[in-house]
């Protein structure tokens, strides 16, 4: 099977996403929302970080369109954006414990 090369549009794009991967924090955080979709106030006891950090790392998630939110009053909900960030972030989860 060949592969072609993917254009510079396209691998910005992919690396960017990696990118997003690459801290710790947002690691943790999408695997709180593996459980589905939550409130920022329980992130941030699940987390054990601040409001204002954990605010964050969310913009940076919802910048690279892995994660989604809604309000309700006055409560922010969060959510794994598709089944496509799920499945990257399951795999990746799967290589680092195969070790």
């Amino acid at each position: 099977m060949t592969h072609h090369i993917i254009d510079e549009p396209t691998a910005a794009q992919v690396a960017s996403l990696f990118e997003a991967l690459s801290d710790p924090t947002r690691v943790r955080i999408l695997s709180a929302l593996m459980d589905g979709e939550t409130n920022v106030g329980d992130l941030v006891q699940r987390i054990g970080l601040t409001k204002s950090a954990i605010s964050h790392q969310l913009r940076g998630l919802k910048d690279k369109r892995l994660i989604r939110s809604r309000k309700a009053g006055r409560h922010v909900y969060v959510a794994i954006d598709d089944d496509h960030v799920t499945e990257l972030f399951q795999r990746g989860l799967d290589h680092a414990l195969h070790g």
